[in-house]
């Protein structure tokens, strides 16, 4: 049993993790879990060499209000900045581990479920960014039908649909998942002959939907064309044993995703576009706080911002959940 786990290692979970140590978790205690190889990928990825990496970032007063500080530093210094905060307070990271699913128990702790595993934990912190967006096909989609194909499954409300999910991932199992549990008609197109891409769980929980009569899956299926039939998507196969097919939604899980999508598929409330944010930054779901990007708006905030989230989320996490000064 974790006191801690923090999803994503870039400024702002690596700064929560530094603020439980300070605050006197210990390290065996905490565990973040990285889908990248590294940590900080985005600054890493996105982030040119010569670009400063400024601590007053569109707007956001800089002045440091926790454990971790920078002032304007190359992206060098930065990274190097964050390497030290994991090795000086012995921070163990899982890199390349994707979180799928979260699961609060009847006593309010945690079960986190990972593509290599699960973690029981008493609180949850999600450091995600904003920089992700779902891949899209190569084939042109009608504007007409911009509410019924989408790429995830949670900006439009999908019950007692006909739906057809596209893909061949973990993503694409979940939607599954997520969507039979709403009462819809589930078919599953992928272009190959067997699910290599998704984890055992993911895997074994389609199959088992499919031998339900839950889901219907079209391996080897490739689409040609999605056209607009009187405001449903009209679906051309390339297959002749798929043929043509009208469906009331169409979602794509073709890699890369939204943090939207994610938060709302583990039971955090939205209002509008905006995640629910409760006092220090916990959200509708108790005991689970969101920091960073997450916390500052559409733009995102800088690395100070999502360093002070960080304290903010510890002060109510050390009075409320873990009794610690």
């Amino acid at each position: 049993m974790y006191d801690l786990l923090v999803i994503g290692a870039g400024p702002a979970g690596i700064s929560m993790a530094v603020e439980a140590r300070h605050a006197g978790v210990d390290q065996s205690k905490i565990l973040l879990i990285e889908k990248a190889d590294e940590h900080s990928f985005s600054i890493k990825k996105y982030y040119p060499e010569s670009k400063l990496v400024s601590a007053n970032y569109k707007g956001f007063e800089a002045k440091c209000t926790g454990v971790m500080c920078i002032l304007d530093m190359t992206k060098h210094e930065t990274i190097s900045y964050l390497d030290k905060a994991i090795l000086d307070n012995q921070l163990v990271v899982h890199y390349g581990e994707t979180v799928w699913k979260l699961h609060q128990n009847e006593d309010k702790s945690f079960i986190v479920y990972t593509d290599k595993g699960e973690y029981h934990c008493k609180i949850i912190t999600i450091a995600i960014g904003i920089l992700g967006k779902p891949n899209k096909p190569e084939y042109k989609i009608p504007v007409t039908l911009r509410d019924k194909v989408l790429f995830d499954v949670t900006s439009v409300e999908i019950k007692n649909s006909k739906v057809l999910i596209v893909g061949g991932g973990d993503s694409s199992s979940e939607y599954c998942q997520y969507l039979v549990q709403n009462g819809n008609e589930v078919f599953l197109s992928y272009r190959k002959n067997e699910f290599t891409r998704m984890n055992q769980i993911n895997r074994e929980s389609l199959l088992e939907l499919e031998k339900e009569a839950k889901v219907k899956i079209f391996l080897e299926s490739s689409i040609a064309a999605v056209e607009d039939m009187n405001g449903k998507p009209y679906v051309k196969f390339q297959e002749e044993k798929f043929g043509e097919q009208i469906f009331d939604f169409v979602v794509y899980a073709l890699g890369g995703t939204t943090p939207n999508n994610f938060l709302k598929m583990i039971g955090i409330e939205f209002d509008g576009a905006e995640p629910i944010i409760r006092e220090h930054y916990e959200t509708s779901v108790k005991g689970l706080f969101l920091l960073g990007d997450l916390t500052a708006g559409t733009k995102g905030g800088s690395i100070i911002w999502a360093f002070n989230s960080s304290n903010t989320a510890m002060k109510k996490i050390c009075s409320d959940y873990l009794s610690k000064n």
